[in-house]
């Protein structure tokens, strides 16, 4: 693929509007400590369709099979991400998996975290927003060709199981009652 293509790729409208989505949901999950869970939900269960939306629209093209994406997401970051999302979503973080392909040959669902979901997903465009940002038109090329091929295996699934387990949290009755409470 010559230069122009790849830079039509990079700078086309798909790839642009889901660098902006990418980034957004990075930046909301970086501010959400002390957010209140209803508002909190409310926001990602707008967000994650989106995301996934953008996501789909990328090309499908063919990365080098010699790059290694720059990690720019530490532990530490990842972690805290995780840690303020399990706090804010406290006992409604976890649920069961029956998505995962290990459950078929198991006698109980995988227990999941919404908070970790949501971190592995915050990873995967964090690094990828941050190679983005730098700007060497071969490496956003790589960036996209990575990001779309990990959506595919692996966060793309990711994203529809947290969004079933927020859509539980969002709107359970027990949600409701929290509310009421909040309230007086």
């Amino acid at each position: 693929m010559n230069v122009n293509d790849k830079k039509t790729i990079v700078y086309s409208r798909n790839t642009v509007e889901f660098v902006t989505v990418a980034a957004e949901f990075c930046a909301y999950l970086e501010q959400s400590e002390g957010r209140k869970c209803r508002d909190f939900t409310d926001t990602v269960l707008k967000l994650l369709p989106l995301l996934y939306l953008k996501a789909a629209l990328l090309e499908d093209i063919e990365g080098a099979e010699d790059f290694l994406p720059e990690a720019f997401v530490s532990e530490q970051d990842y972690e805290f991400v995780r840690l303020t999302l399990s706090a804010l979503l406290g006992e409604k973080d976890d649920y069961l998996d029956f998505c995962n392909e290990g459950v078929k040959f198991s006698d109980e669902p995988a227990v999941k975290t919404i908070s970790e979901d949501l971190a592995d997903i915050y990873q995967a465009l964090k690094n990828f927003v941050e190679t983005y940002r730098i700007g060497l038109e071969e490496n956003m090329y790589e960036a996209v060709a990575e990001v779309r091929n990990a959506f595919v295996l692996y966060w793309g699934q990711t994203l529809t199981n947290a969004m079933r387990a927020l859509h539980r949290v969002r709107y359970s009755p027990e949600d409701d009652e929290d509310e009421e409470l909040d309230v007086d």
